[in-house]
């Protein structure tokens, strides 16, 4: 497990990055990318959506675009303040001070589930994504962003002392063990480097036609 893979220096580190944030992403996740994901998920206007480790709102603004229910939920107060200044508490977007393995929503309220960029700091992926799948309706949605392997042993063997980065079979593991059906991974990166993410999609099983 790697050093940020842990609540507390998360939110430690975070409350330094997000001095800084909204100036880093966009070399890492920009515009583009974020616009290329959600064209992979289909979400409507009355749909309830749930940004999951949210940060800044960066993904929540686009995210409201499209859907007139949004909710962004994050472990990081720092974060969750500057996503405050930028869209409000309460209107446009319901923010929640939340962790990710604990989601503070019953069962069967979303029809999408978005998580970018947070994914890599959680102590336990499956147990979070099993709370992805508990929170989504039946044949709901989920597009989850995280940072890919590094193309070198080495690198991958530093980067995972780090935090948590994973491939596609990886991937198909943790959605897999989390219930998840029709599991599908795209890479993308900015044009430096154009594989330095992976964006899952996947649907939660549903029971109505299964």
């Amino acid at each position: 497990m790697g050093v940020l893979e842990n609540k507390r220096r998360a939110r430690f580190f975070y409350k330094y990055l997000s001095q800084v944030y909204d100036e880093i992403n966009p070399y890492i996740w920009n515009e583009e990318m974020r616009d290329t994901a959600m064209s992979m998920i289909d979400i409507q206007q009355d749909d309830m959506v749930l940004d999951v480790g949210c940060g800044t709102g960066f993904a929540t603004e686009a995210l409201i675009e499209r859907s007139d229910n949004v909710y962004g939920l994050d472990q990081s107060a720092h974060q969750l303040e500057n996503a405050w200044k930028k869209l409000g508490k309460h209107d446009p977007v319901t923010f929640t001070f939340g962790d990710a393995e604990r989601l503070p929503f019953a069962s069967d309220t979303f029809d999408v589930v978005w998580s970018s960029g947070s994914i890599e700091y959680w102590p336990n992926p499956v147990l979070a994504l099993r709370e992805f799948n508990r929170v989504l309706k039946p044949g709901g949605e989920v597009l989850v962003v995280g940072p890919n392997n590094p193309e070198t042993t080495v690198m991958e063997k530093l980067a995972d002392a780090i935090m948590l980065f994973y491939g596609k079979a990886e991937a198909d593991r943790m959605f897999t063990e989390a219930g998840f059906t029709h599991i599908d991974h795209t890479l993308m990166g900015p044009e430096y480097k154009p594989e330095v993410a992976i964006v899952t999609t996947a649907q939660a099983p549903d029971f109505e036609t299964s």
